[in-house]
C-alpha cells in the first residue's frame, strides 16, 4: 500500500484507537484488538510501554494478522524497527524518540507521526515532513505522566490553527468530549480507556464510531 493510499484511510477513520494491556481489566491486548475491530475500528496504535521489546514485537506480529485481516492501518508506538519487521502502515514517535525527517527517509511509504504539546513542536514536526501530528494531552489523563498544564480547546486552537497536516487529540477523552472536540476542528479522535477499560469493549468502541459518524454529518 503507498503512503497516500494509508493516508486515505486514515483521514476517514474518525477513531484512532490506541492499546494499554495495563488499563484492559485484566483482559490481553489481542482481546481488545479483536474487539475494536469487530466494531469497525479502522486505526490501531500499539502502544505497550510496560513490555519488553521482544514482547512488544511478539505482540505486534499478531496484531498485524488481525488488521490485515480487517483493512485497518497498524501504527506502532515508538519503534520503527518493529514497525518495519512487520510492515506496519506507520510509526508514531515521541519527542524523545528518533527525529521524524530520518524516519520519513527511511521508510517514506509508512505514516510517520508524532506527539506534540505546543505550537513550536507542531511546527517543526510539519517542517520535517511528518503525515500526521498528535495534539494533547488535551484533558487530565492516567494515560500519561503529564506534569505542565492540559491544553483544553483553548490549546488546541493555538495548535491546530498553525499547521495543514492531519492531526489526532488525545488526552483523557471520553464520548461526552467528543462533540466539543469536533467543534474545534478535531477529525480524528485518539483515546485508550474509553475502549480498554470499558465494560464491553465492542460495544464501547462501536458508540465511539457512531458518535464521530454522528458529528461528522452534522458538519457537512
Amino acid at each position: 500500500m503507498t503512503l497516500k493510499q494509508r493516508m486515505k484511510i486514515f483521514k476517514s477513520a474518525g477513531l484512532y484507537f490506541v492499546t494499554s494491556e495495563v488499563m484492559s481489566n485484566g483482559r490481553s491486548t489481542l482481546e481488545i484488538v479483536d474487539s475494536a475491530l469487530a466494531a469497525g475500528v479502522k486505526l490501531i496504535q500499539l502502544r505497550e510501554k510496560d513490555k519488553t521489546k521482544s514482547e512488544f514485537y511478539n505482540l505486534a506480529v499478531e496484531v498485524r494478522k488481525r488488521t490485515l485481516e480487517f483493512g485497518a492501518l497498524l501504527i506502532i508506538n515508538d519503534y520503527l524497527d518493529v514497525a518495519m519487521a512487520v510492515e506496519a502502515d506507520g510509526v508514531h514517535l515521541g519527542q524523545d524518540d528518533l527525529p521524524v525527517d530520518v524516519a520519513v527517509r527511511l521508510v517514506p511509504h509508512m505514516i510517520i507521526g508524532t506527539s506534540t504539546h505546543d505550537v513550536r513542536e507542531a511546527q517543526i514536526a510539519e517542517d520535517k515532513g511528518c503525515s500526521y501530528l498528535n495534539i494533547g494531552p488535551i484533558y487530565p489523563t492516567n494515560t500519561k505522566n503529564w506534569e505542565d498544564e492540559y491544553l483544553g480547546l483553548d490549546g488546541l486552537d493555538k495548535i491546530s490553527k498553525t499547521i495543514s497536516v492531519p492531526f489526532t487529540v488525545m488526552g483523557g477523552i471520553k464520548k461526552h468530549h467528543i462533540p466539543e472536540l469536533k467543534e474545534h476542528g478535531a477529525n480524528i479522535i485518539a483515546l485508550v480507556t474509553a475502549v480498554t477499560a470499558a465494560d464491553n469493549p465492542e460495544m464501547a468502541a462501536k458508540e465511539l464510531l457512531n458518535i464521530i459518524k454522528c458529528e461528522n454529518s452534522k458538519m457537512i
